[in-house]
């Protein structure tokens, strides 16, 4: 009997349903990508010194991640693979920077029924960008340029790259541009996912001046882990982002970088506003998850540093904010990696991930059902430097120059006081060491942490030959806008 009653009940529930219904419509999904944007740059995650007012409000209706980060890089152009691995979901030991032969996000979106709409800066080749978007206007293949003079390309509906042009824009304004009139004139039924890749706040740092002028009328303090210059060679003390400005990294220079960068952090900020609200008039925004990230974090004189080549919390760590339906106002320090928002969007859109995937749906954490997706973090970049952490102790070993250290990052977050003679340590060590190995095991990366002809590590680039003249303080702003300050 009681059987008989479930199943009259499930029928008459089938006939109370209006014709025609069925399952609700997988979200449209608004990705927002910056280029270089540390963690600390966004005022509502505790920076006063900047101005993000629409970041701001994201976070205020969003879920933000606290402990999210680039796993790594093989290569100085660090934004690279922390691309493919996005795309991926997968580690950069595993995969070609072109992605062949890989099945990218929004390729696997397009399969599912999504149109896929991509602008602004793809680093990975432009068969891949073909391959994962079915349309895309003011798309920059590359990976830096002067941000007044982007050059540009559209997909016609053949899936071609057409209309070759420069931007007479800076690239914020085109992107966002761009965003903007997709989400203006999008009319149709199906979900879209529309991917709007930001080149700021990376180099060169030429905001509008508007912008820079705002950060040098009051200025921000310098980061807490400022230094002249980094005491060892960490393999990229003179690679292309540290020759942005001479040794030593004098508080002037530090101080113009680090103005020019919020300028843009605030500029693109305002762009993002832009489109926000144009997804808001579209109608479509009560059923829109909205991601926001970076690729990677960047030194701007930290440890004496100013690019992304290293695996310290200012380079690897990046912003995560996922807002929509369904997601709670709130925040997690769980550990993230870029690459886990492959099968996050994948559960979001309802779709089923590959099996092959090195990323974890994110979505657990937000919902309740787990505290963590991970218990450690590993990061490396090229042949340099591995690390891990396990929500207390980092260990970075750098094998060409047999050195180690060893951080607390519970009270010492900035990374200044190694650890790693204290003779007290070396049981920690050991142990950290044999996990960083089994992570280096589990993602394939062959790297040896001894080598058999280690180079010396100290080094002293201050009493050099003073560095040509466009390597001084202030060269980005003469060279693009002819100004002096």
């Amino acid at each position: 009997m009681t059987r008989f009653l479930a199943l009259l009940l499930s029928a008459l529930g089938a006939c109370a349903a209006r014709p025609g219904d069925g399952p609700a419509r997988p979200p449209d999904i608004l990705f927002l990508f910056a280029d270089d944007q540390r963690a600390d740059t966004i005022a509502a995650w505790g920076n006063p010194h900047l101005r993000t007012p629409n970041l701001d409000a994201l976070v205020a209706r969003g879920f933000s991640f606290r402990s999210n980060y680039c796993l790594g890089a093989g290569q100085g152009a660090v934004c690279v693979p922390s691309r493919a691995m996005l795309n991926t979901g997968r580690a950069y030991f595993r995969i070609p920077m072109d992605l062949k032969g890989e099945k990218l996000l929004p390729e696997l979106l397009g399969e599912h029924g999504y149109v896929t709409f991509g602008t602004g800066k793809w680093h990975n080749g432009p068969e891949s960008f073909l391959r994962g978007f079915q349309r895309g206007r003011n798309v920059f293949l590359g990976g830096m340029s002067d941000h007044f003079k982007v050059p540009l390309q559209d997909v016609s509906p053949e899936r071609t790259f057409v209309g070759k042009r420069t931007g007479e824009k800076h690239s914020s304004e085109l992107f966002a541009d761009a965003a903007v009139e997709f989400l203006s004139t999008y009319k149709e039924e199906k979900p879209f996912y529309a991917y709007v890749a930001f080149t700021a706040p990376h180099d060169p740092r030429d905001p509008p001046a508007a912008y820079r002028e705002e950060y040098y009328k009051k200025r921000p303090p310098l980061p807490a882990n400022y230094l002249p210059q980094h005491p060892f060679d960490n393999g990229s003390v003179t690679g292309r982002d540290e020759n942005l400005g001479p040794w030593p990294r004098t508080r002037e220079l530090v101080s113009d970088q680090l103005c020019e960068y919020y300028g843009l952090v605030t500029h693109m900020d305002e762009q993002i506003g832009r489109v926000l609200r144009a997804l808001e008039a579209s109608g479509r925004a009560k059923n829109t998850v909205v991601l926001y990230a970076a690729d990677h974090g960047l030194a701007m004189g930290s440890h004496g540093l100013l690019g992304k080549q290293s695996v310290y919390e200012h380079s690897m760590k990046c912003p995560l904010v996922i807002a929509g339906p369904g997601i709670p106002k709130g925040e997690t320090r769980a550990y993230s990696y870029l690459h886990d928002l492959f099968p996050t969007v994948c559960s979001l859109a309802g779709i089923p991930a590959p099996g092959n995937l090195d990323g974890k749906s994110l979505d657990v954490l937000w919902k309740g059902e787990a505290k963590s997706v991970r218990d450690s973090l590993f990061l490396s970049y090229v042949r340099f430097a591995r690390s891990v952490q396990d929500g207390r102790w980092k260990l970075i070993r750098y094998p060409q120059i047999d050195h180690t250290q060893l951080f607390d990052l519970e009270s010492d977050p900035d990374e200044m006081k190694d650890l790693a003679k204290d003779p007290a340590q070396k049981g920690r060590i050991e142990s950290l060491t044999a996990l960083l190995r089994d992570w280096q095991a589990k993602l394939g990366d062959g790297q040896p942490l001894t080598v058999p002809n280690p180079k010396p590590g100290p080094v002293d680039l201050t009493g050099g030959k003073r560095p040509p003249d466009q390597w001084q303080p202030g060269w980005i702003r003469k060279k693009y806008f002819g100004l002096e300050r």
